[in-house]
Parts: structure tokens; sequence; C-alpha cells
């Protein structure tokens, strides 16, 4: 397994921690985020991790050697010149993958109870799949939008109603709608598609364009426990939710 780490947000939602540090190393349960989630990609068997960065880099680059990398082949996609978004920041660190193998990709403030070797054979390149995205059935107020096959094929904003698909007229009412969980595997496939974007871009802004002609799908996990660690008031829930892994 190969895997990416997005570490290189603001952290906003965590001020005002994030003043003084990356939201990568904001302490849950005596420890960084990012150490949480290393330990789960090296338990699931990843061989090479890219982490990418940019606010305050150096707290993150300096934690890393200072614990020797935790024994894993770690990577650093530097952007602490400018934030690249989540489909920037991808096609930043496309260099330091390895071979044809699918990228794991995992935001570094999200805790779950995914299999993450589980997950990863579902998006091995033999089995056609050009993208694979962690789905549930969160209510929110934006979902992504996939036909009976589980392809995606849009995305909604219940809210406003704003629609967007490569597929003129799509009913959101006839699609299925599931919320975006933050963890994805992306086939180097795609790595050309990117020659069409700029430096800066998000992920599912592309995955919307490409799912024309590629085989973007969703993974329900139906029993999903996650936690987006993102706001003050949910660093408690995460220690108890860590606790009770």
């Amino acid at each position: 397994m190969q895997a990416m780490i997005f570490a290189a947000g603001l952290g906003t939602r965590l001020k005002p921690l994030t003043d003084h540090m990356p939201k990568a190393m904001v302490s849950v349960g005596g420890e960084p985020l990012i150490r949480h989630v290393i330990e789960k990609l090296k338990a699931s068997d990843a061989e090479r991790i890219v982490v990418n960065v940019h606010h305050f880099a150096e707290q993150i680059t300096d934690y890393l050697k200072d614990n020797n990398n935790f024994g894993v082949d770690i990577r650093i996609s530097d952007e602490s010149q400018k934030l690249l978004d989540t489909g920037g920041g991808i096609k930043k660190a496309a260099p330091l993958f390895l071979g044809d193998r699918p990228i794991l990709i995992h935001n570094v403030d999200i805790l779950s109870n995914v299999d993450l070797q589980r997950f990863y054979a579902e998006a091995d390149h033999e089995s056609g799949v050009d993208a694979l995205l962690l789905v549930s059935e969160r209510k929110t107020k934006r979902y992504l939008l996939f036909n009976d096959d589980m392809r995606l094929v849009g995305w909604t904003n219940i809210e406003t109603g704003e629609v967007k698909s490569p597929h003129e007229g799509l009913d959101p009412d006839k699609c299925h709608k599931y919320a975006f969980a933050g963890i994805h595997a992306f086939s180097p496939r795609l790595f050309p598609l990117f020659n069409g974007f700029g430096d800066k871009f998000g992920i599912i802004d592309f995955y919307l364009k490409a799912c024309a002609d590629h085989n973007i799908r969703g993974y329900l996990k139906k029993d999903l426990c996650l936690l987006d660690v993102g706001k003050l008031d949910t660093l408690k829930e995460a220690e108890d939710f860590i606790s009770g892994l």
C-alpha cells in the first residue's frame, strides 16, 4: 500500500490552537493527530506515505524526523509557499509515489473504524476502479450522487438545489445520495487528466469531471464510525472515540 495524508490545511476551525501549530499536531489522547493516522496506515501495511505540509510545516517535519518516521518510508510534499487544495496537493505529490498501485488518501483529522486494507484492496488497479470514495449515509447538505452501480455521476446541495454533473439533466432524486467521508483511493492512471487543471483545485471537482469517462466509484460502509476532528468541541469526543476503537 502507498498512501497520502492531507496535513497542509490551515485548521481554522481549531483556532486558537492552530494559531501556534498545524492541525496535524493537535493532540488527541496525548498524541498528535498525524501519529494516529500514520500508525493506522502502518498497521495496514503502508509501505510509503506522502505527507503534504503548509501551515507551520516545520513542526510536522521535525516531529516526523524526531520519531524516525515511525519506521515507515515517509516523503514530504512541501506546499509551504502555496496551499494547493486537495487536488493540487495530489498533483504536486505525484513524483513521490511508487509505480501504478492505487494511492490511499486520508485526511489528517479523520478518525474511523474503516479497515483500510480491505478498502484499499477494493481499489486495486486490477479491479478497473480509477478512484474509490468512502461514503456513508450521514445526514448533510452536500451529497455525492451515484447510480445503481455505485458509479459517481454528480453532486448536489439539497439546501440550495445546486447540482454539478457531467451528465446534462441529471435528476438527484433518481440517484443514491451519500456523504463523502474524507478517505479515498486514487489510481495513478488519472494523473494525465490533471494536465487540464491548474496548480490549485479540489479533488472532488476533479472527480466530478473525470466521472464522465472514468470509473469513479463509491464504497458504502453502513456501520461506519467516523469522527471529523475539525472543531474544538470534538477533541474530547475524539479521545473517547480513540479509546473505544
